[in-house]
């Protein structure tokens, strides 16, 4: 074998081994860091009145007392790893029109991207405009809301701790802090420079979906109360006086924070509402489908916002703590009674 072939034939080596290396990156995922035995099943008898929840995935949930329904985040496109790092992103039509299907969604009072990330906020406004939902949430989300041409009618922006109602739904917006990435360059291309100040439009790259403001949402019915915290992270004494049946809390990248930052979390989120169920979100993949079982973060999201086993030991940890309190997982698109 000549000299040239023998480079040639190392050449493609190097070059199966990179490709082969991408694939295990960002096309192979974790098992999701829940412990199976939370997991719910959807309910099959809805007394009249009573509150229930849908979830799709990462934070998006649909809440229904049937009378009023409205939404958390609303998104359902799922944009792959080469678009997420390399190229841009845009709202999935397609997948949108599934999504909102996949819910029984025809009609919206609101819908609230808990802040204006990419994987919360991108694909509100399509939501918006499809079902006349008024998009909510910050400045920044507002300028989503303009760059893809929602009318002005259709976009509020949110007072902190100002409560708002819809039908018997009364949601006081707090604000609060997004998950801090442990990384400091990616902790600031995520988190730094945090405002969207003019209308955004896509397709853009996926960090030009600034954070906005990051919210928690308490939301009390005559039924029942409940927080929701959309991402795992916390502002020291934010929820003070507050209290809730249920938390719905985010825990993406929980792990990858040291065990002070986990139990200041728990603290200043669980710990302060004192609630009886806690129903852990945000823990799944960001680039696997919205369809089909729940896939944990790919070896790329987990490289960087990783440590999934801390944070299934950290929940399983409270658990035990907390005998009295009830962990849950909820099923993909099934609609699951919250409050009877």
């Amino acid at each position: 074998m000549t000299w040239t072939k023998r480079l040639l034939a190392i050449l493609l080596v190097l070059v199966l081994l990179l490709v082969t290396g991408l694939a295990w990156l960002l096309l192979f995922y974790k098992a999701p860091p829940v412990d199976p035995a939370w997991a719910v099943a959807g309910s099959t008898d809805i007394p009249p009145g009573a509150v229930t929840v849908r979830f799709t995935g990462t934070s998006t949930l649909l809440f229904s007392d049937g009378e009023t329904d409205w939404m958390v985040d609303g998104w359902f496109s799922r944009p792959g790893p080469f678009a997420l790092l390399l190229g841009t992103v845009a709202p999935d039509l397609e997948a949108i029109e599934r999504g909102l299907a996949a819910n029984e969604v025809d009609t919206l009072a609101a819908v609230f991207p808990m802040h204006s990330h990419y994987d919360h906020a991108m694909d509100a406004p399509e939501v918006a405009r499809r079902t006349g939902a008024v998009l909510l949430g910050s400045e920044s989300t507002a300028n989503i809301g303009r760059g893809w041409s929602l009318p002005e009618s259709q976009i509020h922006v949110v007072a902190d701790r100002v409560p708002f109602q819809l039908g018997q739904f009364v949601i006081t917006p707090i604000v609060s802090r997004h998950f801090e990435f442990p990384d400091p360059e990616f902790r600031e291309r995520a988190l730094g420079d945090p405002l969207i100040a003019a209308p955004l439009v896509p397709p853009v790259p996926a960090f030009d979906y600034k954070v906005g403001k990051a919210y928690v949402l308490h939301v009390n019915h005559p039924r029942g109360s409940w927080l929701i915290v959309g991402s795992a992270g916390y502002e020291e004494g934010a929820l003070e006086g507050f209290s809730a049946d249920t938390v719905f809390l985010g825990v993406g990248g929980l792990g990858s924070q040291t065990e002070d930052y986990r139990e200041n979390f728990w603290r200043e989120t669980v710990g302060r509402v004192k609630p009886q169920r806690v129903i852990p979100t945000h823990y799944d993949s960001l680039t696997a489908p919205a369809e089909g079982p729940f896939k944990g973060p790919s070896n790329a999201e987990a490289f960087l916002a990783g440590g999934l086993e801390n944070t299934r030991l950290f929940l399983e940890q409270k658990q035990v703590e907390n005998p009295n309190l009830r962990f849950s997982t909820l099923p993909r698109f099934d609609e699951v009674v919250l409050f009877e």
